[in-house]
């Protein structure tokens, strides 16, 4: 059948996609997650409930191409197929193409921490840096602030909040008729805290932070590499409030566009995936 299957294997998560070939190309099998602190257990598992659920044999399966910080664990093949391990960058940079139809962007791949790459069609993936704020800095926080202990709580103090108890923004320091900057602008980040701030404040505070160091690292890098398409990809693009912040980014004057394309959360082990189609 000639089944080409993708492996993510993350720091929190492993996700795995396929495609098979279909006539004169080939079709994408849903891609899934676990849930797993060891990557080995966490690739077997991914693996085992992918072909199970897909009713895929080991003999259709013409390659596996792994990713991510946790491939390096798996130091054999996976019963009996070898796996191909692929640079995460590169895997970061086609999957994001693919999901957006474009031949040429910044794509920027949001999980535990951040990775900003350019990534062009027909060229070699240009890894441009990236920062440590990311969904470990919003996890890590919020715990230690709010007592929120998953993405779910984050989120659900956060609907609750107002980032007017907690950011100072450009309104707050400057008239309208002498600001140069869009006066909702964000000046500081937790500059203005209320001593009425509530859980939920602070919770859209952080996540208001996260969104707004990543998406100024990725303006930069935008601007450096002579890009206006910027695509989100990774786990923190499935927040209602990413999508919010990121459409607010589009509307204050950057000269760049900045994009959530449809299952954003797996465009690496997408891209992974289509690494192996091309060879």
């Amino acid at each position: 059948m000639g089944i080409v299957i993708g492996i993510d294997v993350g720091g929190s998560t492993t996700k795995i996609v396929g495609f098979k070939k279909c006539g004169e190309g080939y079709e994408r099998i849903e891609p899934q997650f676990v849930r797993a602190n060891d990557p080995v257990t966490a690739t077997y598992g991914a693996f085992g409930k992918f072909t199970d659920e897909n009713g895929i044999a080991i003999p259709d399966i013409e390659r596996v191409m792994m990713t991510g910080v946790g491939s390096s664990h798996v130091k054999h093949n996976l019963y009996g197929i070898d796996c191909i391990r692929v640079p995460e960058f590169d895997c970061i940079g086609r999957g994001g193409l693919f999901l957006s139809g474009l031949d040429r962007a910044l794509v920027v791949s949001m999980g535990t921490g951040t990775a900003v790459v350019h990534a062009r069609l027909g060229h070699e993936t240009e890894y441009l840096g990236g920062t440590g704020v990311g969904g470990g800095t919003l996890i890590g926080l919020s715990k230690l602030l709010v007592g929120a202990e998953g993405i779910e709580h984050i989120t659900e103090f956060g609907s609750e909040g107002s980032l007017a108890n907690i950011d100072l923004r450009i309104k707050d320091i400057s008239s309208p008729d002498s600001a140069p900057l869009n006066p909702e602008m964000t000046a500081a980040n937790f500059g203005n805290v209320s001593d009425v701030a509530s859980k939920g404040d602070v919770a859209l505070g952080i996540m208001n932070m996260v969104f707004e160091t990543i998406g100024m690292v990725s303006v930069f890098a935008a601007r450096h590499a002579g890009v206006k398409d910027i695509v989100l990809t990774g786990n923190l693009t499935r927040l209602g409030f990413c999508h919010e912040k990121f459409d607010e980014f589009n509307h204050m004057g950057y000269g760049v566009r900045f994009a959530i394309p449809g299952q954003a959360q797996f465009s690496t082990v997408i891209g992974a995936a289509l690494l192996g189609l091309d060879r």
